[in-house]
């Protein structure tokens, strides 16, 4: 009987050791997993954004490391973010210096020389007073475009929703700009749905949109030509397709017209233009959960407005 017990006892004994040889193993790699997740935590404190932890078991510390992931993608999201906010800023006043800088810099040099009485003529005069005048219309209209921009692109814009027929809208507005596509030469091709298209929009920001790509059709048509309108229902969207013949794709890729005071070749050639008033016309139709793109084919320069429609 002594030796079962003695021998009950070392098995006891054995079993013990053991357990605590396991729990030691295992207590290591948990040691060892949370000194990698302390000092990953210590890298990402000192700027390694977006730095993750490798992922190991199931357990709260397994957790620990996936909310850490989490913050540290998060926390180089936030920071890259902001750091484009900078870059955008920082372009935003180097763009509006250098387009507000030419008409400000003409109309000082046409009030200087009015100021010293140099010119030879009352018709002369004349020509520097409408010359100024121009000018100022025009930078007036450049703040105006930059302001307007800036109150689209806040996150406290909002819209004055109206339901209307935009096929009976469009129709309208077509044809209030037929005499002005026939002085410049433009034949319209226009092809609107007759059917009825009810649509909530803020009316007043989105007959900007369709009368700003007119003025762009106009402004770089070939003359004579021919100019396309066309609104069709597909899919559940209102499309709008507003086409120009041009001699050449104003730039290679036609969606950058979009960007904030990016200008194409044409534009840039003629001093036409800010580079805002398709910016203007991507937001406000964003705005409305549409989407608004450019595209080049054949010779014919798009613009195509799609309206969901619920």
């Amino acid at each position: 009987m002594f030796e079962f017990n003695l021998a009950l006892l070392f098995l006891f004994a054995f079993a013990i050791f053991n357990f605590i040889i396991i729990f030691l193993i295992l207590v290591r790699k948990k040691i060892v997993y949370l000194k990698l997740i302390s000092d990953n935590v210590n890298d990402i404190a000192n700027g390694k954004l977006g730095l993750t932890i490798g992922i190991k078991g199931k357990d709260e510390l397994t957790q620990l490391a996936q909310n850490i992931n989490y913050m540290s993608k998060e926390l180089e999201n936030t920071f890259e973010q902001e750091r484009q906010l900078e870059r955008t800023k920082n372009e935003l006043i180097t763009n509006v210096s250098h387009d507000l800088r030419t008409p400000l810099t003409s109309i000082i040099g046409y009030i200087d020389l009015l100021k010293r009485g140099q010119y030879n003529s009352k018709t002369q005069l004349q020509e520097y007073l409408e010359t100024t005048y121009s000018k100022s219309q025009r930078l007036k209209y450049l703040i105006d475009e930059l302001f307007e921009y800036t109150r689209l692109s806040g996150i406290d814009a909002k819209l004055n929703l109206n339901e209307v027929d935009l096929s009976s809208l469009l129709e309208q507005i077509v044809g209030e700009y037929i005499p002005i596509f026939e002085k410049e030469s433009l034949i319209v091709q226009k092809s609107i749905t007759q059917e009825t298209i009810p649509i909530f929009i803020d009316v007043e920001k989105m007959v900007r949109v369709y009368e700003n790509l007119f003025m762009n059709a106009i402004k770089y048509s070939i003359k004579p030509s021919e100019l396309s309108v066309c609104l069709e229902l597909m899919d559940n969207k209102a499309i709008l397709k507003v086409s120009n013949k041009v001699e050449k794709p104003p730039v290679s890729d036609p969606n950058k017209l979009f960007e904030r005071f990016f200008r194409g070749d044409k534009a840039r050639k003629d001093d036409q233009g800010n580079g805002l008033g398709l910016a203007i016309s991507k937001r406000i139709v964003e705005l409305h959960n549409g989407n608004i793109h450019a595209e080049y084919k054949d010779g014919w320069m798009s613009f195509i407005v799609e309206h969901p429609i619920k």
